[in-house]
């Protein structure tokens, strides 16, 4: 196997991507290939310290959803190879950079199982680290034209205010289940979204499979997170990768807590440790146990269905294809993941 079936394989069993078809399969990892090597260019700095800070994330990998994304949308289109990879480059570099900046927001001491750039260093390199990687995220679509930059800067617009109005919650009679939802469309949605319609756009697809791709972009972001919520409280912490109950830790409040505190009559004693943050394992342990048998849960897989549907059913726009049966398939995983 080479290296470049080794980096797709890896990605299959990342995201759940089912490829049949070999000429597809060779076609994405291909432009995989380049778009690690466009990354790396991109990050190195003479100044060592910038030159560390910024690779320690590129190299230490991850599942690169949104490049490969950004890949399968351009074959809806007849062209632009050069553009797109320029475009997936520019996609991951926003997404690492917002990374950098959650690890110092989270007080994180890992990531991608390696230590975080604010442990390593401090939150000030971490943060200058994310705006180095924002900045070159933008040169890049500055080559691409004005329409491409235009929307990078309301891309960038949406994921600030998605993580402001996180930061803020929800306000005097707004709903906290909407509330949640619509911010992660923003943090999450907003830039995969974005992904797929750069694949279309510098691929020139018809305006109406732009369209479609990018709607099935958002959908299917805000589905991967609400799969991530699932999974943090029903999947072993072998398969999950770190610990079990990161958001009870946290304090964080997920869709499957959301929907447990609005029910008519939740849980007392669940509700009672959903508060505010658990630091004592055995109180953890108690949460994950009632929220796994929760309504909570139960309506969170119910919501995951509705959206891993709605996802499929912005595909049937596109011609059928190999790729569409590839993005399909990660519909698929999303709903499978946490059964």
């Amino acid at each position: 196997m080479s290296v470049r079936d080794g980096a797709i394989e890896d990605l299959r069993a990342a995201v759940g991507l089912q490829i049949a078809d070999e000429e597809l399969l060779r076609d994405l990892a291909g432009g995989l290939h380049d778009v690690e090597e466009l990354l790396r260019e991109v990050v190195r700095s003479d100044v060592q310290a910038v030159n560390e800070a910024a690779r320690h994330l590129v190299e230490a990998g991850g599942k690169r959803f949104r490049p490969l994304f950004t890949l399968l949308a351009s074959q809806f289109g007849k062209g632009g190879r050069e553009a797109v990879i320029t475009a997936a480059a520019a996609v991951e570099l926003v997404h690492l950079a917002t990374l950098y900046h959650d690890d110092v927001m989270d007080e994180a001491t890992m990531r991608r199982g390696a230590p975080s750039v604010n442990a390593r260093w401090d939150n000030t390199v971490a943060i200058l680290t994310g705006d180095f990687l924002f900045a070159h995220a933008s040169r890049l679509v500055a080559d691409l034209g004005t329409d491409a930059a235009r929307i990078t800067a309301e891309t960038f617009s949406e994921l600030v205010t998605g993580q402001m109005r996180e930061t803020v919650g929800p306000g005097d009679g707004e709903d906290p289940v909407a509330h949640y939802l619509s911010v992660i469309a923003q943090k999450t949605g907003s830039l995969i979204a974005t992904a797929g319609r750069f694949g279309g756009m510098l691929s020139d697809a018809s305006q109406e499979h732009i369209d479609a791709l990018r709607r099935f972009g958002e959908i299917i972001g805000t589905a991967f997170q609400i799969s991530d919520d699932i999974i943090d409280i029903d999947s072993p912490s072998h398969e999950l990768g770190k610990s079990q109950g990161t958001d009870l830790r946290e304090g964080v409040r997920t869709l499957p807590m959301l929907y447990e505190l609005a029910e008519d009559r939740p849980d007392p004693r669940l509700a009672e440790l959903l508060r505010g943050p658990l630091d004592d394992d055995a109180l953890i342990e108690e949460a994950l146990g009632l929220l796994r048998t929760s309504r909570g849960l139960e309506r969170a897989r119910a919501t995951l269905s509705d959206y891993a549907q709605r996802a499929r059913t912005e595909l049937a726009a596109l011609p059928p294809s190999p790729a569409r049966d590839a993005c399909e398939s990660v519909a698929d995983y999303l709903v499978a993941r946490t059964h």
